[in-house]
């Protein structure tokens, strides 16, 4: 089972040493508006999913959308313990944007 960092780290790596023919290759190779484009793609697909009757589609498309978004963070230099730091940030709270109470006992 593969868990979102080793996903990260799989696709950072890949990054730093191209598998040519590969995929993950392909969309760095294409660069930033590809893989914008398909995280946009992906988006809507989980959208469309989570609509639908049953779970296995909504399953599959967050598993693509998750991807995708592991090769937006390579590509724009985040890493994944650059999200994860973000969300401890969060922890407690709803929104640093907007004035909001503190999450109580959720």
């Amino acid at each position: 089972m593969q868990d979102l960092e080793s996903l990260y780290q799989m696709v950072a790596a890949r990054k730093a040493n191209p598998k040519e023919g590969s995929y993950t290759d392909y969309l760095f190779t294409k660069g930033l508006d590809k893989i914008l484009k398909k995280v946009g793609e992906e988006t809507t697909e989980v959208i469309v999913a989570a609509k639908n009757e049953g779970t296995a589609e909504l399953q599959y498309e967050t598993a693509d959308l998750l991807y995708h978004l592991m090769v937006l963070l390579v590509e724009q230099g985040l890493t994944y313990d650059d999200i994860k730091e973000e969300l401890g940030k969060r922890e407690g709270l709803m929104s640093d944007f907007k004035d909001r109470l503190e999450i109580k006992d959720l």
